[in-house]
């Protein structure tokens, strides 16, 4: 009667059953971890309602650690196994069943003992789920006492530092902080002995082989059972290249802002000149637009090659022929050569003047002219491109009286950057020799680049005949930005078309699209942010032909439309005008040319 007084009083399930097996006594912690109180007598073995090894598969009854005491007359140990409540609930436990003998050493039963580990077990498993976070993190985990010795090291650490574990088990882990930050450490000990965790920061730590990395660090206390801090868990993350990127795109908007400022003195000077040297308003804005013109096509080459230079057949292409398609008049050619960005907007000036010249009064004022454009890098004390430009007109042009502000502009330019401007006149025409200083760094590419002449090419801006004029054309224009819509509007109706209808948001120009009577519409690629698919769309179902506006590349253009006519920002007035020409004619399928009249 004590013995069983005294089982009942322990705080762990037991059980006896007799040699056969049957449950002949259980105390209430036994009950509690089966669920339910089996009868005496009459239950066999185990009182569980259903049992699993560990891995979930059954584990039946008459093969349970106390059957198989009962059976073999030995003491089983170490087995785990899962008990399943009647309410489905399960419990792990280990059970300890031992034979009972009597004195002549005759087995009588046996008694088990079961102690519940559900709790050690999901400790364990939580304990592995931590460890396999640790283990394949891509932060770098490491644990230290309060005395800054490491403890712990995952394997994203010896990715970030270098150090093996084995290289900084025991070690300070001052040993990857800079000299001039080692009172960081201090100050951070100190918070975590008053239990402080410390949020996320940026700092600098150094590798194995002496580089230093930028990282974002997060220390959190490590207590023991009683809640004494013991340690702490540092977590670094590497952040130096999100630090090369800041710093790229510091530089980036430094070096945009100081390109903006120079672009805009040089429009700035470009107007105060040209409208100091103009005859007239009219003569002034032709000039003045045409140079803008000319800086932002170079601009444009440039922004292929991320501003890191312009190949110059291009730019000389883009100047003398204005976007358009190869000229039967003129030839180019010259090894293939990359211009730095300072080089190209130098040189795009010069030539913009040079080709503005000679459709006025040069070689490409007539039928019969020819242009030959053609360079070459000479070394002497330094690398320099020598372009000589000559033109052939077939009749005698005479030396300017006035010295005109394209020519002074010409030298200057090639001037204040080491180079020089020859300018000849003759019989024949006008020529000339002009060079320009080249950095060292920027060699010449193998290979030469020429543009032959070609008998029947025809350019986007040669004028339609004068029959089939744009006078009383309907045009709408959708522009968001107001002074660009005011100057296309003045533009159109110069050339005598009738706008009737603009537009500067996506809403109103649903709308305009929708129901304006018109025979052509110029589209802006971006209203305010938003896209212009839609109105695009809308268009081509009313078969009304249209070109975008827009200081972007063919990538810009709404998917579907990359075809389309495109005027570039910002516009000529010529180019402007022949593209809607061509607007109003190709959608009647017809698209006589003549000979573009300067």
């Amino acid at each position: 009667m004590l013995a069983t007084e005294l089982l009942d009083a322990l705080p762990v399930a037991v059980y006896m059953t007799d040699a056969e097996g049957n449950i002949t006594y259980y105390n209430d912690t036994a009950a509690e971890l089966w669920g339910h109180r089996p009868r005496l007598g009459s239950s066999q073995w185990c009182g569980s309602w259903k049992l699993y090894w560990p891995d979930g598969r059954p584990l039946p009854h008459d093969q349970c650690p106390m059957a198989v005491t009962l059976k073999e007359g030995r003491p089983v140990r170490g087995v785990e196994a899962i008990a399943e409540r009647p309410d489905g609930t399960r419990v792990n436990f280990l059970p300890y069943p031992t034979p009972l003998r009597d004195a002549s050493g005759h087995l009588t039963g046996a008694i088990n003992l079961l102690i519940d580990v559900t709790e050690r077990q999901a400790a364990e498993v939580h304990a592995a789920r931590l460890a396999a976070i640790v283990a394949t993190s891509d932060d770098a985990i490491v644990s230290k006492t309060l005395e800054g010795r490491v403890t712990s090291w995952n394997a994203a650490a010896t990715r970030l530092f270098g150090y093996t574990p084995e290289e900084m088990h025991g070690q300070s882990i001052t040993r990857i902080i800079p000299p001039e930050l080692l009172n960081e450490e201090d100050r951070i000990l100190a918070q975590l002995r008053r239990g402080e965790r410390i949020d996320h920061y940026e700092t600098v730590r150094i590798a194995k082989d002496g580089r230093r990395i930028d990282v974002s660090l997060c220390v959190s206390p490590l207590r023991d059972k009683t809640g004494r801090v013991i340690g702490a868990s540092k977590i670094a993350r590497d952040i130096t290249e999100r630090k090369q990127a800041e710093m790229l795109q510091r530089l980036l908007v430094q070096e945009l802002n100081h390109r903006v400022k120079n672009t805009l003195a040089t429009i700035q000077a470009i107007a105060n000149q040209s409208m100091r040297r103009a005859k007239s308003p009219a003569e002034f804005v032709k000039g003045f637009s045409g140079r803008v013109q000319a800086l932002a096509r170079t601009h444009d080459l440039l922004t292929q090659t991320r501003l890191q230079g312009a190949e110059i057949m291009d730019l000389v292409r883009d100047q003398v022929l204005l976007g358009g398609a190869d000229d039967r008049r003129v030839e180019i050619s010259g090894p293939t050569l990359m211009l730095d960005a300072q080089g190209a907007m130098n040189l795009a000036l010069v030539v913009h003047e040079l080709a503005t010249n000679a459709r006025k009064y040069g070689a490409l004022s007539g039928p019969d002219g020819r242009l030959s454009v053609t360079w070459e890098t000479r070394s002497n004390a330094e690398r320099k491109l020598v372009l000589e430009w000559r033109e052939s007109t077939g009749r005698n042009i005479a030396v300017p009286q006035e010295r005109g502000f394209g020519t002074t502009l010409i030298e200057q330019t090639l001037k204040a950057h080491g180079g020089g401007a020859s300018i000849r006149y003759g019989a024949d025409g006008m020529s000339g020799t002009f060079t320009l200083p080249l950095p060292e760094q920027l060699q010449p590419r193998l290979g030469l680049a020429v543009m032959a002449p070609q008998a029947d090419a025809a350019s986007l801006l040669r004028r339609l005949d004068d029959k089939q004029s744009l006078t009383g054309k309907r045009v709408i224009v959708i522009e968001d930005e107001p002074l660009v819509a005011m100057d296309l509007e003045s533009c159109l109706s110069s050339a005598g078309c009738e706008v009737v209808g603009t537009a500067g948001t996506v809403r109103d120009a649903k709308i305009l699209c929708a129901e304006a009577a018109c025979d052509a519409a110029l589209i802006d690629v971006n209203l305010a942010g938003q896209p212009v698919d839609e109105l695009a769309a809308t268009l081509t179902k009313r078969n009304i032909p249209f070109a975008f506006v827009t200081g972007y590349g063919r990538e810009a253009l709404p998917q579907g439309f990359r075809d389309a006519l495109v005027v570039g920002k910002p516009f000529e007035e010529t180019a402007l005008i022949a593209t809607v020409e061509l607007l109003v004619y190709q959608s009647a399928s017809v698209l006589p040319l003549r000979r573009r009249q300067t």
